[in-house]
């Protein structure tokens, strides 16, 4: 088997968490680097693109998330061998990610311009994206995104709805997800309650 080792930050949720549970739930072996913020001026410097996550492949060092992610999902079986039920997981993982990347550049805001920056998004794109995976799920049976059983998709949503509804970010209220597409929040606590997964968030903390 390969030697794999996954570099993020040290904490849940983001980029890498998809991957790293779907190692986890595989029980894939991988090298689990985690690095503190303070660290990242560092570990950039030793990434194709200066960004994380990357993954290590018999030190081969791989970059973008979706690829590392879809990766993780054949390695652990949570990745769809049907083309056609591939290309929707694949849907279902971009749309989250260009979610993210619209408010990614929040982050790097402070005080009125980061309320004004994410309040736009909430009262903007927030609801559609979210609405649209609502649909996409219920499309599909009500309970994955594709191919009638876990995979990676529902692992990326699933960590994007748990980070709404934390609290953690600023200005997004906590319940925007149960306003707009509550049936996304009864997916995320059926991955939650996943055997699986729970084991992972009982080991490793939430």
């Amino acid at each position: 088997m390969s030697q794999l080792k996954l570099t993020y930050f040290d904490f849940h949720g983001g980029r890498a968490e998809p991957a790293r549970l779907a190692f986890h739930i595989g029980g894939v072996p991988f090298e689990d680097y985690r690095f503190s913020f303070p660290e990242f001026e560092e570990v950039r410097k030793t990434t194709p693109l200066s960004q994380v996550p990357t993954l290590h492949v018999d030190g081969v060092q791989v970059t973008q998330c979706d690829a590392i992610i879809r990766y993780a999902g054949k390695l652990a079986n949570l990745y769809p061998s049907d083309p056609f039920q591939a290309l929707l997981c694949d849907e279902v993982m971009c749309v989250v990610e260009e979610a993210s990347v619209k408010l990614g550049p929040s982050f790097r805001m402070t005080g009125e311009e980061q309320k004004q920056a994410r309040l736009a998004l909430v009262n903007g794109s927030m609801p559609v994206y979210l609405r649209w995976l609502e649909k996409q799920l219920l499309a599909h049976g009500g309970e994955y995104f594709a191919d009638h059983r876990l995979t990676v998709a529902d692992l990326k949503v699933f960590i994007d709805v748990r980070g709404l509804n934390s609290g953690r970010l600023d200005h997004v209220p906590r319940d925007l997800v149960e306003q707009v597409a509550p049936a996304l929040n009864a997916h995320m606590q059926r991955i939650a309650a996943t055997p699986a997964v729970a084991a992972y968030y009982a080991k490793f903390g939430m």
